[in-house]
């Protein structure tokens, strides 16, 4: 890497729009604590108890919808600001509601500030990075996810500790939602003192912003580099929705696609948003299930510093392999171990082997790669519906899981998610680039070529 890049900077203002992904991952998350408590509450059967929990992704699929279009048309920066907001209200109106319906409105709202955050975020890191260093740059959103989950698993024990089973199913998981209104509003603080976009500032036509924003980043001389190569990058695309249907482009809007739908078809939100539940099912006490849930999510943590120091060392394609096959047989023995009737630590193991295989793969290098790979003036729109494909998918799961464990078993529904595993490992292997070292534009460039 140039000497001349300011990595403090640079590191400063990714960790800033990295922090929409610790919401995300903490807003995401606070159910699975919350979710038996709900389902007490308000009395739901398996199919309400599903929509509770998902009722919040029907909403991410409109913020992804939206949040490309709109940080095509106001900026990234401003509208990671609106989404701080949203964010902020939703979890409070989230911990106030006397009626399943009220609640899912207000998951609703939140969803849809995750939906654009969970584009915009990676979306704004790719575009102010340089490539040498892009890889671990945007895997700190995915970090920064992970983190958020972890602190809520932590916060959701801490809070159902404080009163019995009465008090949290009429109390408890109110105070789970309403725990993340601070963060939000220290997110819209910290966003209102980063740069906008250098990419998008091209894009618009002020030059001179961007141009400000690449030399503190990294100096005159790669400004310079850098914005010629923007240059000649818009010059040859007109930025359309029919681009990303010609034959370059239309392989990478359904390698990000599918990328997106086959990391939550391994059933990683499954775990995540029901982990409690999982553990409870398998034979633990209320105390011991949320206890299990806080090791899944420092495992889910350590195992996303391993793929932050390898995704630009050994590259995303090899990752992706090791790490979806590892899934297989992670999922493989979870599905066994529910068969042979083995709870306890044996079951354990299993969880946090497969969450242990996602965290280095498939959680952060899908990010990576939808933030790579279309084209500047495309990147918003085909990172919009990318997103959306992704969090349809994570609805779809949410939505059925219950009904799965109830129908078909625990096992044959982990076997299920093992099969999804196996067909990700052959797409990958068959399908998908190693984008490690190269600049946004000559991946744009490369595409054009196939074409």
């Amino acid at each position: 890497m140039n000497r001349q890049v300011n990595v403090g900077y640079l590191l400063l203002i990714s960790l800033v729009a990295a922090f929409g992904g610790f919401l995300f991952g903490y807003d995401t998350a606070v159910v699975s604590g919350a979710i038996g408590f709900l389902k007490a509450h308000f009395q739901l059967s398996a199919e309400l108890t599903g929509w509770a929990a998902s009722s919040l992704l029907v909403g991410c699929m409109v913020g992804a919808l939206a949040g490309g279009p709109m940080g095509d048309r106001f900026g990234r920066k401003p509208s990671l600001i609106f989404c701080a907001a949203l964010f902020a209200v939703s979890s409070a109106a989230s911990a106030l509601p006397n009626s399943l319906a009220a609640f899912a409105w207000s998951r609703f709202a939140g969803g849809v500030a995750i939906g654009a955050a969970s584009m915009l975020s990676p979306l704004y890191i790719a575009e102010i990075a340089p490539e040498r260093i892009r890889g671990t740059l945007v895997a700190l959103y995915q970090l920064a996810i992970v983190v958020g989950i972890l602190v809520v698993f932590f916060i959701n024990l801490k809070i159902q500790r404080l009163g019995d089973e009465t008090w949290n199913t009429h109390t408890g998981w109110r105070w789970m939602f309403a725990s993340l209104v601070l963060p939000s509003a220290l997110f819209g603080v910290f966003m209102a003192v980063v740069p906008e976009s250098p990419r998008w500032l091209m894009k618009m036509g002020r030059r001179e912003q961007a141009q400000s924003v690449l030399e503190r980043i990294g100096g005159p001389e790669n400004a310079a580099r850098e914005l010629a190569q923007i240059e000649d990058a818009l010059r040859q695309e007109e930025g359309h929705w029919s681009e990303l249907f010609t034959t370059g482009y239309r392989r990478a809007l359904a390698i990000g696609i599918a990328l997106a739908v086959f990391g939550q078809f391994s059933g990683i939100n499954a775990i995540m948003y029901f982990a409690p539940e999982i553990f409870k099912a398998a034979g633990s006490g209320t105390d011991s299930a949320f206890a299990q849930t806080v090791i899944v999510g420092l495992v889910n943590l350590g195992f996303t510093f391993v793929a932050i120091w390898l995704v630009d060392k050994a590259g995303r394609k090899p990752l992706l392999l090791v790490g979806t096959f590892v899934q297989v047989l992670a999922l493989g023995y979870v599905g066994t171990m529910f068969a042979l009737d083995w709870n306890g630590t044996p079951l354990l193991v299993g969880i946090l082997g497969f969450v242990a295989a996602f965290a280095v793969a498939m959680g952060p290098i899908p990010w990576i790669v939808n933030s790579e790979i279309f084209p500047t003036k495309l990147r918003g729109r085909a990172m919009s519906v990318a997103i959306f494909c992704l969090w349809l998918a994570d609805w779809i799961v949410t939505q059925t899981f219950p009904m799965l464990r109830e129908g078909i078993g625990p096992a044959w529904t982990f076997w299920v998610y093992a099969a999804c595993s196996l067909a990700s490992t052959v797409f990958v292997l068959v399908w998908v680039p190693e984008t490690k070292g190269r600049t946004l534009e000559e991946i744009e460039a490369s595409w054009r070529r196939t074409s």
